[in-house]
């Protein structure tokens, strides 16, 4: 599309608009299944008036990720969005960071970003937010909803369009022109073809690294696998590019380049919530009494952590989600948010509150630029040992699956008062941010919630005792879920 010129889409249909893709904190469809061109225009008129309702400035930023139809959906909701009299900057092909930063590039408050994430391909999506670097909660979601599914009745009023172009290149400058890496790093970059593809090895070399590409060539067809950082197929190929490259670290973007995941030099999986321990711990000697906001299915150890301690840092944690991980980073004023998943979030000096899988990559280098003498590896033993479980996904109904959650908290509420044990561990503690985790008297625990994005739960254990009271504590929850005939089976497990 050139600069300035916009395309009319077929609206002749009547609008199509699946009421459970209203998710949380953003919103997924099945395209064209769920949701379909004149559903996703009358979705971009909505948002246009929930931005009248809540007294936004009238301007948005709106950019998309590389799948086939992002373009045309894109299109459709631009198309919603000018007739509910919103001015539109659209900055084209781009990453969810790339959308994030051009809010403070173009000084514009509002931000639409066309993206399904790692969702398979069939899927389309929209990541929104009215007040930088914040996105949207249950409550803004709640009410686009409401005014989504309904007939909308409101004085048109078009807006404007313009197309503006270097936004990417603006948005990689600003990444790394401050950086430079003195210590010689050969990383394995990973992008799953994904739209990071054409951000990440640049950043990275950007900056004084060597970058060796895994699948960095755009394909909306995904011919390798989904580009999901928490996906082990996807992470058993950064292994062994690791390996077999001897290189220091690799890193595996996601599909619209928020998130990143980590293989170490020998090839393990290094988990989000570890990486973002290694962080912390640097960070706290360079910024005293710094406090950091972690997910609930993050490990124990920001608890017990001796370096934290010593530099006085402050450690909480709340909801699983990347909305609500960046919302609480936001309130606090926390140094940095870390959430299981791969999705960080660095206020000032690092950052500007948005989470950024570049930037992520970026700090990890710093990380080993300032330990020059240790591998990753090196800096990951210097943590207590832990038995880790993957992130777990037993399939649930969205329409049923927070229900079942109220259930299984009511029925761990009732072991808790009765002292059930576990691996001869009693409950000492329930918490309820999210779901629920439990603790034992080891320091052992265990997390049941629901997701956000897709019909499924999520399951996470760990011990900082051993393996059998890590499958001990699985296994307790798995007997648990069986109760529910309308929970399937684990994408993986342990």
């Amino acid at each position: 599309m050139k600069k300035d010129e916009f395309k009319i889409q077929d609206f002749s249909k009547s609008p199509k608009i699946s009421e459970f893709g209203f998710r949380e904190y953003d919103a997924r469809w099945l395209y064209p299944e769920q949701i379909n061109l004149s559903g996703i225009k009358k979705f971009g008129e909505s948002l246009g008036i929930l931005m009248s309702e809540e007294k936004i400035k009238p301007e948005i930023v709106v950019g998309h990720d590389y799948r086939s139809y992002s373009e045309e959906v894109k299109q459709s909701l631009i198309s919603g969005l000018l007739t509910s009299g919103i001015n539109v900057y659209d900055i084209g092909l781009t990453v969810s960071p790339g959308a994030y930063f051009a809010q403070f590039f173009l000084d514009c408050k509002s931000v639409a970003m066309v993206t399904a994430s790692h969702n398979k391909n069939g899927w389309t999506g929209f990541k929104m937010g009215i007040d930088r670097p914040l996105t949207f909660g249950p409550h803004l979601m709640q009410r686009l909803k409401e005014i989504s599914l309904n007939e909308i009745d409101h004085k048109k009023n078009i807006g404007t369009y313009k197309y503006f172009e270097g936004i990417n290149q603006e948005y990689l400058n600003d990444l790394t022109s401050k950086i430079k890496i003195k210590r010689k790093i050969k990383a394995v970059v990973a992008c799953g073809n994904g739209t990071s593809g054409i951000f990440a090895p640049e950043a990275l070399e950007a900056i004084g690294v060597e970058v060796i590409k895994l699948h960095c060539e755009l394909d909306y067809n995904f011919p390798n696998y989904n580009p999901n950082p928490e996906d082990l197929i996807m992470l058993k190929d950064l292994s062994n590019a690791v390996i077999k490259n001897n290189a220091d670290i690799g890193f595996a973007f996601d599909g619209d380049g928020d998130r990143c995941g980590y293989v170490d030099n020998k090839g393990s999986e290094i988990y989000s919530d570890i990486m973002g321990l290694l962080l912390a711990r640097n960070f706290s000697e360079s910024h005293k009494k710094a406090s950091f906001v972690v997910d609930v299915k993050s490990t124990g150890l920001f608890e017990t952590d001796e370096k934290l301690k010593s530099n006085k840092a402050k450690v909480e944690f709340w909801k699983t989600g990347h909305s609500y991980i960046k919302q609480k980073t936001f309130e606090l004023d926390a140094l940095a948010g870390f959430e299981r998943s791969g999705h960080y979030f660095f206020n000032a000096p690092i950052g500007r509150g948005y989470d950024d899988a570049c930037l992520s990559a970026i700090q990890v280098c710093k990380l080993l630029d300032e330990n020059p003498k240790k591998d990753i590896s090196d800096l990951k033993k210097e943590l207590p040992k832990t038995f880790n479980s993957p992130t777990m996904s037993p399939e649930c109904p969205d329409e049923k699956k927070y229900q079942i959650i109220e259930k299984i908290i009511e029925i761990i509420e009732e072991k808790y008062k009765k002292n059930t044990t576990i691996e001869g561990q009693k409950i000492i503690t329930l918490l309820k941010v999210n779901g629920i985790r439990f603790t034992l008297e080891d320091g052992s625990w265990g997390l049941i919630r629901a997701s956000s994005n897709t019909p499924n739960l999520v399951v996470v254990c760990e011990s900082p005792v051993s393996e059998n009271v890590l499958k001990g504590v699985f296994k307790f929850i798995d007997d648990i879920l069986k109760k529910f005939k309308d929970i399937g089976t684990y994408d993986q497990s342990i």
